[in-house]
């Protein structure tokens, strides 16, 4: 399963409404998904330093997440071949690169995505038929 960056906040200290971290650890899943099946593209990690520096989050609260997401989680190259080609298919859908890179890895790896953001669930059922790829809502997987 491919993750959105946001469900990564908590692990720089920053609180999400729908935490899918802790809704796997606490086992309030729907749907067969453990810590071990998450898969994030290297971008997220980007995508997740500038936006904590956006909300003025200390340094050594993103390079400690940094350091647990890089140990814990398989984190995909953007820059693979197979990821640029979809990405540039799937930004004529979307119109924001860095989403388009994410939800390429998982049209590449043949993999599934949980995401809050409205224009990709926007367009998911077109994503789906296209490109066979599944995309969850926090509300799909987990129970609050």
């Amino acid at each position: 399963m491919i993750i959105d960056t946001m469900y990564l906040f908590p692990l720089i200290g920053v609180d999400i409404k729908d935490d899918l971290l802790k809704a796997i650890y606490e086992n309030r899943v729907k749907i067969k998904l453990s810590i071990n099946d998450i898969k994030i593209n290297l971008i997220s990690l980007f995508e997740l330093q500038a936006k904590a520096s956006k909300l003025n989050i200390p340094p050594k609260y993103v390079t400690r997440g940094l350091r647990v997401i890089l140990k814990r989680f398989d984190v995909i190259p953007f820059y693979r071949d197979d990821i640029i080609e979809v990405a540039h298919e799937v930004n004529k859908i979307l119109r924001d690169y860095i989403d388009s890179i994410i939800i390429s890895t998982g049209i590449s790896l043949k993999e599934n995505l949980i995401t809050q953001d409205s224009i990709i669930i926007r367009n998911r059922e077109i994503l789906a038929e296209k490109y066979g790829v599944k995309i969850y809502r926090y509300e799909d997987i987990a129970t609050k």
